[in-house]
């Protein structure tokens, strides 16, 4: 890194006291890049006074919040100390916040950029103990990789006065030198320093080690797909060291489902006559995956099903970027074969038990404990043609070293005598039965790309504000709408164990649904169960409820108040009986609403419910209706507080009261609704435009919601 830093010392001795200029360093990188280190350093030999401001461990040793960096960073700065904001800060989001000190204080911003190899990074995360925010061992790797993704470089514009970048060690130490040279008096030039351009042959390298990746090869019918030789398997590590040096992981960003061929070993169901299904049912799903890839895995070079499978696929013209064949150990496709899935299909018994030989007792053996433990929370056993999903927790060695979030048990016929439910070779309904379970295999994986669940295990955070998972993982990923739980029709259930629907009824619409939820939307389950471990993110426990402010607030002031009972995981779980916590839940919610009223008169509340919320546990939104937040952000964030979706808690009540259910709109067209004023109704065509328009309009609220005391104002008006 070439830095040519000159330290700008004052003149006169006597002027150094008003020379004393506090001075904001924000850190950025991702875990492992040398943080802490880089801050004990700096610390240890400078004789200016500097305050280490880490999220880790700032709660009395413990994680804290974005909130209490900052107010310590405020107080340091006031007692004319320097600080050094030890957290990752990967986003511009992250750091404005902190960056608007030097507005507040007069001081100067700097980022000091710890940019080094994500494998460096992983490395160092993998092997170190006793790491104050947990992060260490095998679960390394993927937080880390995820939150890369989010990188976004600092820029000056930004409102930074200096910006170094560091991409190796000797970079680092150079960036320790120079601050840990600085008295309380000194100055740094302003600007960016060790900056590299990408070099372009590396970039050239990279792109020619993913075309001849996936460059497909030829085939008797002179059709072609991709099959990748011992050659390629070498050149797919490259491929996959490369990115994990840039912080990029173009292959694991593509959903990709690996299968066995279903019944051809043990149950000896005809290859030729499975090879056919196999196609057939491939030709019918491939385009309802989205951006989705579907990858049948054998063993053997030698495999006919694989090239019976590959042969008839080329004959119907099938996009080879959507579906190929693969060699290699369905537990080790990454590992062994740089090919990354991050869901695996396996062919399970129907007591959906470890043991047995073949898939499933290799899939079971590799994936640990944990995937026998999560199975068995999802069914007992599995129906010949049905399929069912289990999202792999992040301790599972398959999700740690392979990347792997679900794993899909698929059951199919058996025309093995030796083995039970026979079908003695009926292939009328061995035919059928085979084609049921790859369709409900894919409909699993589709559903599962349509809603984007890429972590099936981790935890809700708010930017480096984290919820922690009980086994203690830390990931940043946001909380975005309709994003925490699969969703399916109930004539696509997924999750139906012998024929049976195990759905619950979605109120008045008829629907049925069947929710999956992510591990980070069980953060407000984890809460109400046990308050006294979040103690600094709830503002209220009560016997039944538990108030907290939503980390994402769409408006000046929004807050959940969240029921704690057992099995009411959102609005359509509602009976009669929940009645008594319905009426505590909104009574609460009025009395917080009234509180806020006291202190600003001119805000107006509303009270309700998401009907399908996109965290488990049934809450209760306590928002005003400004909606002036830098979290809203998109059509979904208005309308569902702005469309049918959102049921008023005063209405909730009344039909449960009368009905015995509420109505559930939980219709994704409602999301898609264009943009309307919550007062006027008047139309505009994004975001921007909208909240310009709501900060002026005057307009009264409509009739419907001045009635039924829907809304709340000043407490001497109160609706």
């Amino acid at each position: 890194m070439e830095v040519d830093d000159e330290i700008i010392k004052p003149k006169v001795d006597g002027e150094e006291k008003d020379n004393r200029k506090p001075l904001v360093v924000i850190l950025v990188g991702a875990p492992g890049s040398g943080k802490s280190t880089f801050c004990d350093h700096v610390m240890r030999v400078s004789t200016r006074p500097w305050v280490r401001v880490c999220q880790d461990t700032i709660g009395n040793g413990k994680a804290g919040t974005k909130a209490q960096c900052l107010a310590i960073s405020s107080t340091s700065l006031k007692d004319g100390k320097s600080i050094l904001i030890d957290r990752c800060n990967l986003d511009k989001e992250q750091r404005a916040d902190f960056i608007k000190l030097k507005e507040s204080y007069q001081v100067d911003v700097h980022a000091v950029v710890l940019d080094l190899p994500a494998k460096l990074c992983i490395s160092r995360c993998v092997n170190r103990t006793g790491h104050e925010g947990n992060l260490q061992g095998g679960k390394a790797a993927a937080v880390v990789n995820r939150m890369l993704q989010k990188k976004e470089l600092p820029k000056l514009s930004e409102g930074f006065t200096r910006i170094t970048f560091c991409q190796n060690e000797n970079d680092v130490q150079e960036a320790i030198n120079t601050y840990g040279a600085l008295s309380s008096s000194d100055v740094l030039p302003s600007g960016i320093f060790g900056e590299k351009k990408k070099d372009t042959k590396v970039q050239l390298g990279i792109m020619k080690f993913l075309k001849r990746v996936d460059a497909p090869t030829k085939v008797a019918s002179d059709k072609t797909i991709p099959e990748p030789s011992n050659e390629t398997t070498k050149e797919s590590h490259h491929v996959n060291e490369c990115q994990e040096q840039s912080g990029t992981n173009t292959l694991d960003t593509v959903p990709t489902l690996a299968f066995p061929s279903i019944s051809t070993a043990d149950f000896q169901f005809n290859i030729e006559k499975a090879s056919e299904i196999i196609v057939e049912t491939v030709e019918e799903f491939v385009n309802k995956i989205g951006n989705g890839r579907l990858v049948l895995v054998d063993l053997s070079h030698g495999s006919k099903i694989l090239s019976l499978v590959k042969s008839k696929a080329a004959k119907k013209n099938i996009d080879p970027t959507k579906f190929f064949t693969f060699v290699g150990d369905i537990t080790k496709l990454r590992s062994g074969g740089g090919l990354h899935c991050n869901v695996i299909a396996n062919a399970a018994n129907w007591r959906l038990k470890p043991g047995g030989g073949g898939v499933n007792a290799a899939i079971f053996d590799a994936a640990g404990q944990d995937l026998d433990t999560a199975t068995k929370k999802r069914a007992g056993s599995l129906a010949p043609g049905k399929a069912i999903a289990v999202p792999l927790p992040s301790t599972s060695p398959l999700f740690s070293k392979e990347g792997v979030t679900h794993v899909i048990h698929v059951l199919g016929p058996n025309m093995n005598p030796k083995r039970p439910n026979c079908l003695k070779d009926d292939y009328n309904t061995g035919c059928k039965v085979l084609r049921e379970a790859y369709s409900s295999l894919f409909e699993n994986f589709a559903s599962i790309v349509r809603t984007q669940v890429k972590s099936s295990d981790h935890e809700f955070s708010n930017g480096d504000q984290k919820v922690r998972r009980e086994d203690g993982a830390h990931v940043n990923e946001k909380n975005k709408k309709f994003k925490g739980f699969i969703e399916v029709p109930e004539s696509n259930n997924p999750y139906s164990v012998d024929g049976k629907q195990d759905a619950t009824s979605s109120g008045k619409t008829g629907g049925s649904v069947n929710k999956d939820w992510g591990s980070w939307a069980q953060a407000l389950h984890k809460i109400a169960m046990h308050p006294e471990k979040h103690q600094n993110g709830v503002i209220e426990i009560l016997d039944d409820v538990v108030v907290l402010n939503d980390v994402y607030p769409k408006a000046q002031k929004h807050l959940l108040v969240v029921a704690r009972a057992e099995g009411l995981d959102r609005l359509a779980d509602v009976t009669q009986e929940h009645l008594p916590i319905l009426r505590t839940m909104h009574d609460v919610g009025v009395k917080w609403a009234r509180t806020f009223l006291e202190e600003n008169q001119s805000l107006v509340f509303r009270l309700g419910y998401h009907s399908a919320p996109s965290m488990r546990q049934l809450h209760l939104h306590v928002i005003s209706q400004d909606f002036d937040s830098k979290h809203l952000k998109n059509k979904k964030h208005w309308n569902s507080f702005n469309s049918p979706f959102f049921r008023d808690s005063v209405d909730v009540i009344q039909e449960i009261s009368e009905e015995g259910k509420p109505t559930i709109n939980d219709d994704e067209k409602f999301m898609s609704m264009e943009l309307r004023c919550n007062r006027c109704k008047s139309a505009h065509p994004n975001i921007p435009k909208l909240k310009s328009h709501i900060t002026i309009c005057k307009s009264p609220f409509p009739a419907n919601l001045l009635e039924n005391e829907r809304l709340l104002k000043k407490v001497d008006n109160a609706c």
